[in-house]
């Protein structure tokens, strides 16, 4: 059984994943439902905080899905290679 990973793919899988559940947060507040969900959010985890969700930026929101992104490239990329090495054996 091959146990080998694609570092460029599973940088890519964890890239999209990531940013795509960021560029999902950016549509909550631009949508003006970001509020709401993150209190149901701590109130569903019984924590009491006070946590305000700011208007939309769109300058913001791109690069915080960019280098959301990004990060998610880079760990999934090195998780690759770090599985790779356990596993080469």
């Amino acid at each position: 059984m091959n146990h080998h990973l694609s570092p460029s793919k599973a940088g890519i899988a964890l890239g999209a994943l990531v940013g795509g559940l960021h560029l999902l947060w950016s549509v909550l507040i631009a949508l003006g439902w970001a509020q709401a969900i993150a209190n149901f959010s701590l109130w569903a985890h019984m924590v009491s905080l006070p946590f305000v969700v700011g208007e939309f930026d769109l300058s913001a929101a791109v690069i915080l899905v960019v280098v959301a992104s990004v990060i998610g490239y880079v760990i999934g990329s090195v998780f690759a290679r770090i599985w790779n090495r356990a596993y080469s054996g």
